[in-house]
């Protein structure tokens, strides 16, 4: 009942580093009652006026490839403009209307027919790794391939054909460089480390190596890792975007499907699942990250008072101690009244006093309902 009037996500904020698609992955977790910290790592370079792409254009122009392995739609139609652009745009289309023409994906598929082309093939599962063993089934040796880039890496997809005897050209469309305004990333690692966050999400590699480098450059990196492997969930759009936390020890969670709705819906289960519910005082209380569930009413609670619940929830129905509270106000210092009035906020915020009762000259503790106390007493 619950999750139908709040949404799944209600009460956890969710990091997004996207630079490209940020609004619409935003807007599908705020309609599902999440919280958004928007924090670009990256910004995309495009490269009409670019060198290197423009002799790849040529290259291919002249010596026309057998392949062309398109990856990402707004890649393809970037090409496209930046050809047209510089007045080869004819000659390129001409170039990959006599060519196998290979899609990774449904958007990819639609770029290259608005441009007037037909793929040949296109992988159900949308992956690179499927491409790959096509194009090394039917056999690439003396073949010209040319693989379109997507800013982020392709791990031994270019190296496999060479490996198989393969001419391969890439055609870089747009390169990733950091952020120009830095601020957001560091707010975002301040709040993953202050686990203001529940989550952190990442659409692209990049994205994901620019938030470690950059907590590394502020001497942060090892708080980083800590929080995104104990507390802080670190979420990916799918295997190859997810290879920079793994290399650091970092579990993610991905979709089978490699998009943002699916994406999403791995939040979605995943958030609510990692909430703590308590029997308490005759109603059922979710801790999330920023709210509690009392029964169906969610109350947004703030971080003093949150820090306190968690304490409490550790050990539900025993008492902690005023100083252990203490310690766990960040900035508190040493005057135990600070922890009361943060209490008295607490008790406030959730809507119902009775849910944390005073144990005089000892402490607080959450008040479990009795039937619970054999199931949470040795916790």
């Amino acid at each position: 009942m619950y999750e139908r009037q709040h949404g799944p996500l209600a009460g956890f904020t969710i990091g997004v580093t996207a630079a490209r698609r940020a609004d619409e992955l935003g807007t599908l977790l705020q309609r599902r009652g999440g919280a958004v910290v928007h924090a670009p790592a990256l910004r995309i370079v495009q490269l009409a006026d670019d060198a290197e792409l423009l002799s790849a254009t040529k290259e291919l122009i002249d010596v026309v490839p057998d392949v062309v392995v398109a990856t990402t739609a707004i890649g393809f139609r970037g090409w496209v403009e930046a050809a047209d652009g510089w007045g080869h745009g004819e000659e390129l289309l001409s170039c990959l209307r006599g060519v196998e023409l290979l899609a990774r994906g449904p958007k990819v598929k639609g770029a290259i027919r608005a441009a007037g082309l037909v793929e040949a093939w296109s992988p159900s599962s949308e992956s690179m790794a499927e491409v790959l063993d096509r194009l090394l089934g039917e056999g690439v040796e003396g073949r010209r391939v040319a693989v379109q880039l997507h800013g982020e890496p392709l791990p031994g997809f270019v190296e496999s054909l060479r490996a198989g005897g393969a001419d391969v050209v890439v055609v870089p469309v747009y390169r990733w460089m950091p952020p120009e305004d830095l601020a957001p990333v560091d707010r975002l690692i301040d709040a993953t480390l202050a686990r203001a966050v529940d989550a952190v999400t990442f659409t692209s590699a990049p994205a994901a190596a620019s938030l470690l480098s950059r907590a590394e450059t502020r001497g942060q990196l090892p708080d980083l890792l800590a929080a995104l492997h104990h507390d802080v969930l670190a979420a990916c759009v799918g295997p190859v975007t997810a290879l920079p936390l793994q290399a650091q020890g970092i579990d993610t969670v991905q979709p089978e499907r490699f998009r943002l709705g699916p994406l999403v819906q791995v939040l979605c289960a995943e958030l609510p699942g990692r909430a703590r519910v308590l029997p308490v005082a005759g109603h059922r209380m979710e801790i999330r990250g920023h709210a509690v569930l009392v029964d169906d009413d969610l109350r947004p609670v703030p971080p003093a008072g949150m820090s306190l619940l968690k304490v409490l929830a550790r050990r539900p129905g025993w008492v902690v101690s005023r100083a252990e509270l203490l310690r766990a106000l960040p900035g508190a210092g040493r005057d135990e009244h600070a922890v009361e009035t943060a209490m008295a906020r607490l008790r406030t915020a959730l809507g119902a006093p009775k849910l944390i009762h005073t144990v005089v000259k000892r402490g607080y503790r959450l008040a479990l309902d009795p039937a619970a106390d054999s199931k949470y007493g040795d916790v």
